[in-house]
Parts: structure tokens; C-alpha cells; sequence
């Protein structure tokens, strides 16, 4: 028998390669997008100094690695591991509490030698994997005490992480959580009682905060009242944005970031450098990318072929959302300073790590959803 070998075989296209390794295009493209977007940003935010940018894309780099080998692994391996990560992250939050290093007053990260990170980033993503297992194997909407259940999951580590203190890390820990629960169809009543507990509590928690977050929430309200020390950050930034214009000033040509009127600008306060050099067409560019990629991972939540993938989804790309409203809305001071980086423009290592790992689980979801239907 002859064997003839096709010397014409071509090498798979960049589309078949996509999908070989389980990934999302659409989703894809717009995460490199906003990730490019980012740097340029960051050049102008940075001075021109070129070294943080490197360091920035070699971060941007790790983050879609992360993404690419979560992609491979499949949901009903993420749904085994979830209790036993979520037990892990417990344990490392108790860690921080017990030996965690201290750095500008706030006990947050954990130093084992070969990399110092914050567990409570890690969270973000466990948690509302933690409150998708507990659901999935129960009738959906879930009952009274089941909904009490799922926030005791939220509220253990939440309140851990609010003690470091991370309060902005908290809220976002616990929104996560509380998608979770939403996305499982709890009736409206049931969430009235809770947001009114809520309201309630919320004088109970102004007497636990610290006193640097009770005067980030008295800045929100009049910020020109102490316009050279609390409220010259919202201040600054407000008058960055608002420069910008229309069309903006152009890249590098921004008068508030060049100048150093504006504190933080690679960090938390980047979105005002964007602002003000891009202008509001660039802002509106932004949002439409931003939007897109909620878009497309709560199609992917709507296609997904068990509870877990379904509700996990929805509440990882709801949690993306709220990730960019709250930073350009305590940008825009509309929000009070919480220190919630921009997605993947903010200076920073394991926010976009932990960012993309969400999107590697997403990717995961979507090629389950795709092999099932065929």
C-alpha cells in the first residue's frame, strides 16, 4: 500500500489557531484592544518613561497567559475546585490578619519569598465561584434560608478583607457574590428586605469605618471644602476631564498630567489623563469597547449549559462592569476614592492577573458551550 503525503499541506489559519485553543474572539480583540489602548495611555500617564510601560506589557503579557491556560481547563474542573480554593483563600486572609506585610498603613499582602501578593485580589474571583457551586445543585430561584446561606459565603471573607482595611476590595469581593445571587432569580421582595437590612446597617458600618474613608465619603459631598488637601484629588481630576473637550488635547499634550497637577495619574486617576488628551469621543470610544466586552460575557452566561457556568459567568462579567463604573465614577466625583484601578489601563500586576484569569474562565465557558452544540 502506497502512502501518499500532501506536500501542500498550509499551517492553520490565525481564525482555526483561535479556536484550537478555546478562544473567544470577539472577546478576545477587545481585551487586546483596551490592553494596547492601555499602554499608550500609560506612556503619557508615566512622564514618557518608557520603563513603566515595559513593565506594564510584560504584566499585560503574564495576565493573558493566565487567560490562555484557564481557557483550556474545563468548567467541571473550575466547579470541583472551588470549594477547596475558596477554603485556601480563607486561610490566606487569616494569614495576612496574622503575618500579612504592612505597607502605607494597610496590612494586605503576603510575602512567601518568591512573590508578595494580595489574597484578597484572588477572592474576587473565588467567591462567586464559592456562592455558584453552593446554588447549582439546588432548585433555582433558591429558598429563603439558601439566600442567607450564600450571603454568609460572601460576607466571611468580605468582612476579612475589610479589616486589612481594603474597603473598596471588600465592596467589589462582595458584589461578585451578591450577582451570583441575583442571576439565580431571587425574588424581588426577598432583595428589598435585603438592600433595606442593608440601609439600616449602613450608620453601623459608618462607626466601624476608618477615619481616612468616613473623609473620602465627606469629600464626595463638597470636595471644595479643603480643595488643597482631601478634596485636591477629585478636584484635579475633575478639572483634567473637563479640559479634555470634545476632541481633547492630544497625546502627550495633556496640561494637568504633564504638569503634575493630577496625583495618581498611572494608577487610579489614569482615566482623567485619558480624558483630558482624548477627549470625550475618546471617552465615548472607551465605554463602547468597555460595553462590548460585558456584552459578549453575558452571552456567553446566557449560552452556558449548566447553573454553575451560567451563574459564574454572569457574575464575572457584571463584576467587570462594575470595575470601570466605580473607577471613572470616583474619578468623575460622583463615587467616593475607593482605589479601584481602571481594567487593564491603571499601573498595576495583580489586578490585571486576576482580571484575566476571570476572562480565562469565560473563555472556558464559551468552548464548553461550543462543543456541546455540535
Amino acid at each position: 500500500m502506497r502512502i501518499i503525503l500532501d506536500s501542500k499541506q498550509h499551517p492553520p489559519t490565525p481564525g482555526a489557531l483561535i479556536r484550537l485553543l478555546r478562544l473567544d474572539v470577539t472577546l478576545l480583540m477587545a481585551l487586546a484592544l483596551v490592553a494596547a489602548l492601555g499602554l499608550v495611555v500609560l506612556y503619557s500617564a508615566a512622564g514618557a518613561e518608557l520603563e513603566m510601560v515595559e513593565r506594564q506589557a510584560i504584566r499585560l503579557a503574564t495576565g493573558f497567559g493566565v487567560m490562555l491556560v484557564l481557557a483550556q481547563v474545563p468548567s467541571t474542573s473550575l466547579k470541583a475546585w472551588t470549594p477547596w480554593l475558596y477554603l485556601s483563600g480563607m486561610m490566606l486572609l487569616l494569614g495576612v490578619m496574622l503575618a500579612g506585610d504592612v505597607s502605607k498603613g494597610a496590612q494586605r499582602w503576603l510575602d512567601i519569598g518568591l512573590v508578595r501578593f494580595q489574597p484578597a485580589e484572588v477572592m474576587k474571583l473565588v467567591v462567586p465561584m464559592m456562592v455558584a457551586w453552593y446554588l447549582e445543585g439546588r432548585q433555582l430561584p433558591p429558598r429563603h434560608w439558601q439566600v442567607w446561606m450564600a450571603l454568609i459565603v460572601v460576607a466571611a471573607p468580605a468582612v476579612l478583607i475589610a479589616q486589612q482595611p481594603d474597603l473598596g476590595t471588600a465592596l467589589l469581593v462582595s458584589s461578585a457574590g451578591l450577582f451570583v445571587i441575583f442571576l439565580a432569580g431571587v425574588s424581588w421582595r426577598l432583595l428589598s428586605a435585603i438592600g433595606l437590612l442593608g440601609f439600616l446597617c449602613a450608620p453601623v458600618l459608618w462607626q466601624f469605618m476608618h477615619e481616612y474613608q468616613r473623609q473620602r465619603v465627606m469629600t464626595l459631598l463638597n470636595p471644595e471644602s479643603d480643595p488643597l488637601g482631601a478634596g485636591y484629588h477629585i478636584i484635579q481630576s475633575k478639572i483634567a476631564i473637563g479640559s479634555g473637550g470634545l476632541y481633547g488635547k492630544g497625546w502627550l499634550n495633556g496640561t494637568q498630567s504633564q504638569l503634575d497637577f493630577l496625583p495618581e495619574r498611572s494608577t487610579d486617576f489614569i482615566f482623567a489623563v485619558y480624558g483630558e488628551e482624548f477627549g470625550f469621543l475618546g471617552v465615548i470610544l472607551l465605554l463602547a469597547i468597555y460595553a462590548l466586552i460585558v456584552w459578549r460575557g453575558l452571552t456567553i452566561a446566557a449560552r452556558a449549559r449548566d447553573a454553575y457556568s451560567r451563574l459564574l459567568a454572569g457574575s464575572l462579567s457584571l463584576s467587570f462592569f462594575i470595575y470601570f463604573f466605580v473607577n471613572i465614577g470616583m474619578v468623575s466625583g460622583l463615587l467616593p476614592v475607593v482605589g479601584v484601578p481602571l481594567p487593564l489601563i491603571s499601573y498595576g500586576g495583580t489586578s490585571i492577573v486576576t482580571l484575566m484569569a476571570a476572562f480565562g474562565m469565560l473563555m472556558s465557558m464559551h468552548s464548553q458551550e461550543r462543543s456541546q452544540a455540535r
